[in-house]
């Protein structure tokens, strides 16, 4: 689902926790080395995400913060942020040229631009903890 997230919502954060979990402690953030992505530059998106990114002229980016049971990509449009949230059950995440990645939840996707070894190693780490620590059990 895509949120708006720029302002202070209760039923919205419940919401996300539903659908992702709860944020990790400060504890299991350290043990797992960091839950962030470092500013991914997106490459292409689908069309709903693409029709709020070209409302400024600024460089699309975005971010990735891992979750117990998924995963959130949050990027800025204008003054607002928006959030993809992504529960593992729907998460789609292919690697295409040797320095794109493809992030797809049902109808929305993400493309993005990777530079560096540490987005190589966080985009591997999303992936084995989703292999790891959510079952087919832990479907809705």
């Amino acid at each position: 689902m895509l949120l708006n997230v720029s302002y202070n919502n209760p039923e919205r954060k419940e919401k996300i926790n539903t659908e992702v979990g709860k944020a990790f402690s400060l504890a299991e953030r350290i043990k797992m080395k960091g839950i962030g992505s470092n500013k991914l530059f997106i490459t292409s998106t689908s069309i709903k995400i693409h029709n709020l990114l070209i409302l400024d002229k600024y460089t699309n980016t975005c971010n990735i913060e891992m979750r117990p049971d998924g995963i959130i990509v949050s990027f800025r449009s204008l003054l607002e942020t928006y959030a993809l949230i992504i529960p593992y059950y729907k998460l789609k995440l292919y690697k295409g040229k040797a320095e794109e990645y493809s992030i797809y939840r049902d109808h929305y996707f993400i493309k993005v631009k990777v530079d560096n070894k540490s987005t190589h190693n966080f985009m591997k780490k999303v992936l084995d903890f989703k292999a790891n620590h959510w079952t087919s059990s832990s479907q809705p």
